[in-house]
């Protein structure tokens, strides 16, 4: 009986041991096609690098000395990529509008004005919605750049410069769907972006114009004074006594009060100081905040980008900052407060 037993499940775990190397090559098999997209479409951007030339330079030249817009159109997955080049664009200071090929020839035409710049995205250049577009557009006198993978497509013999996003195969197993192709116009999108921006000298301060929301925006336009009103503002005077301090400090509920003199600075004194002092001195009835104040406290002007402030606290190991306007004392700027604003995140200073 018991061999039987012993013999049922060798049986059982030898099925198990086969499942488990079946569904581990599956997986295996899963891991290698994502590493080989990736690969596929990295190589394809890589290669980018290579089909630069004179027309890119020229492209960025035109659209940065035009009077008008550019107008990205496209079809198909090109246009899903067109209408992100186009986000790109804006955000960077280069106004832009998104045109679908298809509806073009519909009543969408009308948005190009004379000083536009139309770049067509077509990875084939010969698509039927490009080659009645094409005609119109060079009718019109409007510049033409086509960005496509075919240079002796109709697209790119009929345009007045050519980008080139030429991709050996896609990274799609049947080399049909879309995928490195899309990624390599993408690529080229952000680098006609970034070119753009760098050569109209497009800063830090104008791209807080149009990100005026979400972490980014506050990084670039917040102020340590814009958070003042969050708290009170803890003072007491250089010869005030410790029941003064102990209750200025728990009032305003900041762990900290600043020692002021005629409005300006001359030190601060946090609950730490205050244990400091009871564990050392033995008589402290007599004791004024002159003598237990640090004397050189950690400041920012209220006028300095907050997430300056984060990075000295940061830096410095403290949760809290005098804030000073001029030389006078303004408040104070507490850690959690630009933590719950989202300043930490990914900081670009």
């Amino acid at each position: 009986m018991g061999y039987f037993c012993h013999i049922k499940l060798y049986i059982i775990f030898r099925s198990y041991d086969k499942q488990s190397d079946k569904i581990l090559k599956k997986n295996n098999k899963i891991l290698q096609t994502a590493i080989d997209t990736l690969e596929n479409e990295a190589d394809s951007i890589r290669n980018l690098i290579t089909l630069l030339d004179e027309d890119f330079i020229k492209s960025v030249l035109f659209i940065s000395e035009s009077k008008g817009r550019v107008i990205v159109t496209g079809i198909g997955k090109s246009a899903i990529v067109g209408s992100k080049i186009v986000s790109t664009f804006n955000s960077t200071g280069t106004p832009a509008f998104f045109m679908h090929a298809a509806d073009a020839v519909h009543g969408d035409l009308g948005m190009i004005q004379p000083d536009d710049i139309v770049i067509c995205i077509s990875n084939s250049g010969n698509t039927p919605e490009i080659k009645v577009l094409v005609p119109i557009l060079k009718a019109a006198g409007n510049k033409l750049l086509a960005m496509t993978g075919n240079k002796s497509s109709y697209l790119a013999t009929h345009a007045d410069l050519v980008l080139n996003t030429f991709v050996a195969k896609e990274a799609c197993p049947n080399n049909l769907a879309p995928t490195s192709s899309t990624t390599a116009q993408m690529a080229m999108g952000d680098a006609l972006a970034v070119c753009l921006l760098q050569h109209k000298g497009f800063t830090a301060s104008d791209f807080a114009k149009y990100h005026p929301g979400g972490a980014l925006g506050k990084q670039l336009y917040m102020k340590a004074g814009d958070f003042l009103s969050k708290h009170e503002k803890p003072e007491v005077g250089p010869n005030d006594d410790l029941e003064k301090i102990i209750l200025e400090i728990t009032s305003k509920r900041l762990g900290a009060t600043a020692v002021v003199d005629k409005k300006k600075l001359v030190g601060i004194i946090t609950d730490g100081d205050l244990r400091r002092m009871l564990q050392h001195q033995g008589s402290y009835k007599d004791t004024k905040a002159s003598s237990i104040m640090s004397k050189a406290p950690r400041t920012i002007d209220a006028d300095t980008m907050a997430v300056e402030a984060l990075q000295m606290m940061k830096e410095h190991k403290i949760s809290q900052l005098v804030v000073l306007r001029g030389s006078q004392y303004a408040g104070f700027i507490h850690m959690h407060d630009l933590l719950q604003e989202g300043l930490d995140k990914n900081l670009i200073f």
